[in-house]
């Protein structure tokens, strides 16, 4: 299970497990169940998170591994009660300095919530991984992603026990049915054909321009800074 702050690239973290093409690929199956209120896994359809968590298990266990992508800017507070998400699953988290993340957040919803922006409750979660686990949970992040894609990938596969696969770094342009309820939130990833930084629109607002996002990201930036201390190195 990856947790990722929203705008962390982590869509495009999750098209690299897709192109692999040897691991069952969930996108935010979590927030789906909450807005659609059911969401189907290898053909099995769950219709609460402790029916949903119990189906990963079973698929990763029966079938093949399972790869989850969830975001932060929902709450999950039954799945953090349960066991299991601690026992059964390897949790790993993805954050994005902040600056950068919550202005790509804000151009693409301008009402999003304090709490909608991710980085306190990312670090909530951690934090119970963290403490439920005994073990500090493996952290990348979206910046060093892009800047550097290979080391970056080879050491979260070489940390959760993954085979390193060179070519799902690269894929064919276009939408994957995976995210069509969130399709205008991924529209880089699907023209995108691998991973490159590109600068933000000169247009775009930021914390440095906006009062309300700057009062935002200074709500957010301790919750990055705790998180980010843990960052794997490529």
């Amino acid at each position: 299970m990856l947790w990722a702050v929203p705008r962390s690239r982590s869509t495009a973290f999750l098209r690299i497990m897709l192109e692999r093409g040897d691991l069952e690929v969930a996108h935010e199956p979590f927030s789906y169940l909450q807005t659609d209120g059911h969401f189907e896994l290898a053909g099995r359809r769950a219709t609460s998170p402790a029916e949903l968590l119990g189906t990963i298990i079973e698929v990763n266990a029966v079938e093949r591994r399972v790869f989850a992508k969830e975001t932060s800017d929902y709450t999950y507070t039954p799945l953090l009660e349960d066991e299991r998400l601690f026992s059964d699953v390897i949790n790993t988290f993805m954050i994005r300095e902040p600056q950068g993340a919550i202005s790509s957040h804000y151009a693409m919803n301008p009402q999003a919530t304090l709490d909608e922006y991710g980085f306190e409750y990312l670090h909530t979660i951690f934090d119970a991984v963290r403490s439920a686990t005994g073990r500090v949970p493996l952290v990348i992040d979206g910046d060093d992603l892009v800047a550097d894609p290979e080391p970056t990938i080879q050491a979260y596969c070489a940390q959760v026990g993954l085979d390193f696969k060179a070519e799902a770094l690269r894929w064919d342009p276009g939408e994957r049915e995976n995210w069509h309820n969130t399709t205008r939130w991924h529209a880089e990833v699907a023209e995108s054909s691998g991973l490159v930084a590109k600068a933000p629109p000169e247009q775009r607002e930021t914390p440095g321009t906006n009062a309300h996002l700057r009062r935002v990201a200074e709500h957010h930036q301790p919750f990055y800074d705790a998180l980010a201390r843990h960052r794997l190195a490529g």
